[in-house]
């Protein structure tokens, strides 16, 4: 029984991937899953709960695949090494196109957006985790949100995956222009105590304008 839901899962991303939010149904999960289309009633009540599964699933599978990448990292470069290197693997595999679908069906549809929501909140705590540790010595630490910044950081990728779509060119110059804000946060750590404390003066006069 675990492995037919399991097969079902699997059928559901896959029907993603290639046939789009709208090509899903109980029949083109079940033919992708390679089972009685019966079974994904008996199993998941409805196909909207299937998917709802499948896409929290999905996301658990591959933090659970990049957690020993995010426990390495040090610095905010490293953190965005690990991000390009998640969004090309994303990518080679077809997971951008059941990102963008999941998305897109969620728009008219507050069920499988509240599934995508809980998708894409373990991604932003597995970030979380390595800002609150990245940060911790960083003179920045206290004068910035690192929930907030984790769900930037979150959807400033999600946002690069869907326009590489469009403009390969102009996604490798955010990536970029990313890596030259996290080197100039890397700069300031090193600043000496008393440039440490002129800068979070600084930086707190102009948050409270």
């Amino acid at each position: 029984m675990a492995d037919t839901r399991r097969k079902l899962i699997d059928g559901a991303i896959e029907t993603v991937r290639t046939a789009g939010i709208s090509g899903v149904s109980a029949r083109s999960i079940a033919g992708a899953a390679g089972v009685n289309q019966a079974l994904v009633f008996y199993h998941f009540g409805t196909v909207h709960d299937l998917l709802g599964t499948a896409c929290l699933a999905h996301a658990e599978a591959l933090v659970a695949r990049f957690q020993p990448e995010l426990d390495k990292v040090g610095t905010l470069k490293q953190l965005l090494a690990v991000g390009r290197d998640l969004h090309a693997k994303q990518s080679e595999a077809g997971n951008v196109t059941v990102l963008a679908q999941m998305l897109a069906g969620s728009r008219n549809d507050e069920s499988l957006a509240e599934a995508t929501r809980a998708a894409l909140r373990l991604w932003i705590d597995a970030i979380e985790r390595v800002l609150a540790r990245v940060l911790a010595e960083s003179p920045a630490k206290g004068l910035v949100d690192t929930k907030g910044l984790a769900k930037a950081i979150s959807a400033a990728f999600i946002g690069l995956e869907l326009y590489e779509g469009v403009d390969p060119q102009g996604a490798t110059q955010a990536l970029d222009t990313l890596d030259q804000l996290a080197a100039l946060v890397e700069v300031v750590d090193d600043l000496g105590p008393i440039a440490r404390r002129a800068f979070r003066a600084k930086v707190k006069r102009v948050a409270d304008r």
